[in-house]
């Protein structure tokens, strides 16, 4: 499988990891008292409400490009945090919405690997689609670890910003806050420089590696995954 088959492959997977993780930050809202993102039509599963041609289509190239696995972020799903009927509580919640669930997509996925590879043992007939199903759970483990890890960044706007200012002193969350406009600058300079970021994903190389080791049993045999 040469690249441009492989990037086809993760594609479908990275975009509805990242519509995940915009539909929890959403959701998580509601559930604090906001409805922006309801009234917006923003609280939907469909892609294209999604889509920012930066974030979500132009950074998953190039970080495919550059280190080997596409990630990015969707269009942010849009919240008043005024509305929340407690502001700090309610900022950190939904701020952790998009990553909790890009984490727990990571572990749900090595489950649907060996059930994938059960199936597909059972009924050889499917086996070779069936392994190609598989095949894009796998990389979606890396995916969703990567894209949990990067959005932990305390970098303004990513979500880990949200929490780290409610850390700090007033007075240094103000400033912090401000920093916020040259937040995208920065994650683009550390993007190209690369070994800030590759440091930062030691523990997603590490953990997905694990995760691997335990389902290569399951793991049907094709021209992709041997």
């Amino acid at each position: 499988m040469n690249k441009f088959e492989l990037f086809v492959l993760v594609a479908p997977v990275l975009l509805y990891s990242m519509v995940a993780h915009e539909y929890a930050h959403g959701y998580a809202a509601l559930r604090q008292g906001d409805n922006t993102a309801l009234m917006l039509g923003r609280l939907s599963w469909n892609p294209l409400k999604h889509i920012d041609p930066v974030m979500t289509l132009i950074m998953p190239l190039i970080t495919f490009l550059s280190m080997g696995i596409a990630f990015g972020g969707a269009k942010p799903v849009p919240v008043n945090p005024n509305n929340y009927r407690n502001y700090r509580r309610g900022d950190i919640i939904v701020s952790l919405a998009g990553i909790a669930t890009n984490i727990t997509i990571a572990i749900l996925l090595p489950v649907l690997v060996v059930l994938v590879g059960l199936v597909g043992r059972a009924v050889p007939v499917f086996s070779s689609a069936l392994a190609l199903v598989q095949l894009g759970f796998l990389y979606g483990i890396t995916i969703n670890l990567a894209l949990a890890a990067f959005n932990l960044i305390p970098i303004p706007p990513l979500d880990g910003s949200h929490v780290f200012k409610h850390l700090l002193p007033p007075g240094w969350a103000y400033n912090y806050q401000k920093f916020g406009q040259y937040g995208i600058i920065v994650l683009v300079a550390l993007l190209w420089l690369g070994t800030p970021i590759t440091a930062w994903m030691k523990p997603v190389w590490f953990v997905s590696e694990r995760a691997m080791q335990i389902v290569a049993p399951f793991v049907l045999p094709s021209p992709w995954t041997t």
